[in-house]
């Protein structure tokens, strides 16, 4: 059902079973995918791509033009993928010459007034909790967890199921698989509860301990403990992915545990 006391621009491309309901502003060059909720006072501006059996909670902003002095006005997007719930207040910019484009994964949850800026790119099934500030050109990804009120900055990048403590700082690259927390922020051990759940096995925990004991806990500088690692680990995904982590890392990596 489609409220008539929203506005919706007549070239927006609604798939089959959209709901939308009443206040919300939709522009031009918007299509959102079949089965798709959109709350009250929700605005959804130009270049907005959204997928199949998302929920888009009141006073949500989607793809307004970022919040960067650089912009000038060039087309781009932001697209969002099937499944993923967009809590209230949510704002989400879309990408400027660098990428072009924004994109949020799909079944993901962003809560309430998450601000996701330019250029990010955001996995599947990343969960970013209430008030969680990311800055442009920040990528996490897929099934990361970013705890409340935490603040990313622009260009860091998060691996894949990491967990970052509520009310941290992001100021440096957090790799695949571990938790951050503390200030400054800093490893904290590895996500074996999260990957318990998502069924990673003993065997698989245990050999990406290793990994990171030799990454944070053999007082190697991060070239040497690659280099050690690659010589007394066996080769896995989860080894090759922390390694092409660490050595495409633009920011540095986050510190080591601190007792």
């Amino acid at each position: 059902m489609i409220s008539n006391l929203s506005h919706i621009h007549e070239k927006t491309i609604l798939g089959k079973g959209v709901q939308i309901d009443p206040f919300t502003m939709i522009h031009e060059d918007v299509e959102i995918g079949d089965g798709t909720w959109i709350g009250s006072n929700v605005t959804i501006y130009p270049g907005a791509r959204i997928g199949k059996n998302c929920k888009i909670f009141p006073g949500a902003v989607i793809s307004a033009v970022p919040q960067d002095l650089k912009f000038q006005g060039e087309d781009s997007t932001v697209e969002i993928g099937d499944n993923t719930t967009i809590r209230e207040c949510v704002t989400i910019s879309r990408g400027t010459l660098d990428k072009r484009t924004t994109k949020v994964g799909s079944n993901c949850l962003l809560m309430a007034y998450v601000h996701i800026a330019h250029d990010c790119i955001v996995g599947n099934n990343v969960i970013i909790a209430n008030a969680v500030q990311v800055a442009g050109h920040v990528s996490i990804d897929d099934w990361a967890i970013v705890g409340g009120s935490s603040a990313i900055h622009q260009f860091v990048k998060i691996g894949m199921h990491a967990m970052i403590s509520g009310g941290s700082l992001v100021r440096k690259d957090v790799p695949p698989f571990t938790k951050a927390a503390r200030e400054p922020l800093s490893y904290a051990g590895v996500n074996s509860l999260g990957l318990r759940r998502r069924g990673f096995s003993s065997e698989t925990i245990s050999h990406i301990q290793e990994v990171y004991r030799y990454l944070f806990l053999n007082s190697l500088n991060n070239s040497r403990a690659l280099e050690e690692i690659e010589v007394n680990l066996p080769a896995t995904k989860e080894r090759d992915e922390i390694i092409n982590f660490i050595r495409s890392s633009e920011r540095g990596v986050m510190k080591g545990y601190i007792s």
